[in-house]
């Protein structure tokens, strides 16, 4: 591959989709705040860099998968004004950052201007799929930014997605995934409700699940996180902490347009009881313990 990429955020989503960038042969550069977590990528051939601007130097492609606004802008543009290790001293005029992280639509276009400032472009592309998606490449990357930037960037998007829509301009993308957030929220909740109902029922409810996914109430989270919840089980997709961090960016938003969102409400304040309670590192799925929690 001609494009060099620079990646960083190797957490639950960004490791694999490095890994993946790695197996269709990009030069890969990694950094990650927990150093330890590049070594599996180094040991299959990518450098490593001390600093996000090590991790910018060079790249073509510069990919960032990290966990809020504030690592965001830390990473690109330095913490307390010190821009020194920060990407924006690594970026060349003509490079392009990748920002797979889900932060509010905003910073995504206050991220855009300040590294446009320099000659550098930028698309917000989060991404929608979980580890599993993650892992597999097989992710769907909603993205906000210039047509042709997107087509520069295309090679490494899909490298790492299944699917890649262009939304509109920058921050689009993060809208579309607040969107998707909400979608979540409501699905993962309402079958976590359903299973605890007819567990209360006394119903076979494997054979109850295996009937219902094919109808009008099939889900994705029916389908993939339903029997989990059955056996008190959440695999990880996607940490119910980070799922809370991006209903607030919905939130925010729905408040801003002067829209209420009644559903995410209610499942933010399941969360947050949930978060409160010890489980933020565990899947969105374990809002099925919320409901056995005040079983009677």
């Amino acid at each position: 591959m001609s494009l060099s990429v620079g990646f960083i955020g190797l957490g639950a989503l960004g490791a694999p989709m490095a890994a993946n960038l790695q197996a269709r042969g990009f030069p890969l550069t990694v950094h990650n705040r927990r150093r330890d977590r590049e070594m599996p990528l180094a040991a299959a051939g990518a450098r490593r860099a001390a600093t996000p601007a090590a991790a910018a130097q060079g790249a073509d492609v510069l990919a960032l998968c990290l966990s809020d606004d504030a690592a965001v802008a830390a990473v690109l543009l330095g913490e307390g004004g010190d821009v020194a290790d920060a990407a924006l001293a690594g970026l060349a005029p003509g490079a392009l950052v990748v920002d797979f992280s889900t932060i509010a639509p905003g910073t995504s276009r206050a991220m855009a201007d300040a590294l446009g400032g320099r000659g550098v472009a930028y698309l917000d592309a989060p991404v929608t799929g979980g580890t599993e998606g993650a892992r597999a490449g097989t992710l769907a990357v909603l993205v906000g930014g210039a047509a042709a930037d997107l087509e520069r960037a295309r090679p490494v998007l899909e490298a790492v997605g299944r699917t890649i829509t262009a939304i509109g301009p920058v921050g689009a993308g993060q809208g579309a995934k607040a969107v998707n957030q909400v979608l979540v929220a409501g699905s993962y909740a309402a079958v976590a409700e359903a299973m605890a109902l007819g567990q209360r029922l006394g119903l076979p409810m494997e054979e109850v699940r295996q009937a219902l996914v094919g109808g009008a109430a099939g889900s994705w989270a029916l389908e993939h996180r339903a029997g989990a919840m059955l056996r008190g089980e959440f695999p990880l997709g996607f940490r119910l902490r980070l799922h809370r961090k991006d209903l607030a960016i919905a939130l925010e938003a729905a408040t801003a347009g002067g829209l209420e969102l009644p559903v995410a409400d209610l499942v933010a304040a399941m969360e947050d009881d949930l978060i409160a309670a010890g489980h933020g590192d565990e899947d969105v799925s374990a809002l099925a313990r919320w409901f056995n929690a005040r079983s009677r």
